[in-house]
């Protein structure tokens, strides 16, 4: 490089310092903003896999949703240690499977149910080249509203036509019951309750026909197995995706934030049908994804909820798998 050429990239240097950083940037921001927002593509042995947002939902608050049992000077010291707020912003993370000729769904986001910072998904899909006729599998990993929402239009008609719908066997006759059994749940909003059993039961009334009930540990569609865990909800299922030995833990929803739930399992959320066995069951299986080292998929961690669990002290860690947005 000659003298001539440094100091006319010298010169272009210093002038850029001069200019606001949008000015500068603009023409490079526009070259490169991706055309595929909201999907990240990823491939498992010889899956092809997608990662759909479906937007997001907003706790303005922790508490009492989140560790509704914890001091709240507790909360708020994990909170400012690790540069959050007091809030919390759940991603609804929807993965989407190619697999020979089946394209399989797991869970269908919110639908119309929660207004408009969620129900994405029929707004992305497209970006994937799939059209929502093309799907042939979904697997609801347990009831609740954002899970399923996805599964009716705003007229209460099937979006996903030609698909088989797998639901676990324990969660059906959950929401089948005539009185679902939240006793030993910490939610006190009584209104929620009735509008999320409400809302399950019409649906999976709706869904009956295409509905196929799963038992713990099935294995199904050649490269999912599917295990229950209790306590979010009664039937709660984790999803095992393989393929030429390799694995994607799909966790659903085991934990709602990336640093509350992973330091103390035990803090909870008052969602969780069952508090205490859900504790439980978090921990056991955070547990268990630390040692195995495993990468995870989560429906409600940041975007696009791809990572590893890591033991750390007497709790554990999220350690978000890096991406790049596609040009």
């Amino acid at each position: 490089m000659n003298r001539r050429t440094i100091l006319k990239k010298g010169l272009l240097l210093g002038l850029s310092a001069t200019l606001p950083v949008s000015s500068v940037f603009s023409g490079i921001r526009r070259a490169t903003l991706p055309v595929n927002n909201g999907i990240h593509t990823f491939t498992l042995g010889k899956l092809e896999l997608f990662v759909v947002t479906d937007g997001h939902i907003l706790f303005k608050k922790v508490q009492p949703s989140f560790a509704p049992d914890v001091p709240a000077n507790q909360v708020k010291q994990l909170l400012d240690e690790n540069f959050l707020p007091d809030s919390v912003d759940l991603g609804v993370n929807i993965l989407i499977i190619k697999s020979g000729d089946k394209i399989i769904l797991l869970d269908t986001g919110c639908g119309t149910i929660l207004g408009d910072s969620s129900g994405w998904l029929l707004r992305n899909l497209p970006k994937t080249g799939i059209q929502p006729t093309q799907i042939t599998d979904i697997v609801i990993t347990h009831g609740h509203p954002d899970h399923i929402g996805g599964l009716l239009d705003k007229n209460g008609e099937l979006v996903f036509s030609s698909a088989n719908i797998h639901l676990s066997r324990l969660e059906y006759e959950f929401w089948q019951s005539p009185s679902p059994d939240f006793s030993k749940s910490k939610m006190k909003d009584e209104a929620l309750k009735t509008m999320v059993v409400k809302t399950t039961k019409q649906t999976l009334d709706k869904i009956k026909p295409h509905l196929h009930l799963f038992e713990d540990g099935s294995r199904i569609l050649d490269c999912l197995t599917l295990k229950i865990a209790p306590g979010h909800t009664p039937g709660h299922t984790i999803t095992t995706i393989f393929s030429e030995g390799q694995e994607l833990v799909h966790v659903a929803d085991l934990v709602h934030s990336p640093v509350l739930v992973f330091a103390h399992p035990e803090w909870g959320f008052d969602g969780d049908t069952d508090f205490s066995l859900a504790a439980t069951t978090r921990k056991n299986i955070l547990e268990a994804l630390a040692k195995s080292r495993q990468q995870v998929f989560s429906y409600h961690l940041p975007w696009p909820g791809l990572g590893h669990v890591r033991k750390k002290g007497k709790g554990f860690e999220w350690v978000q798998t890096g991406f790049a947005l596609p040009d």
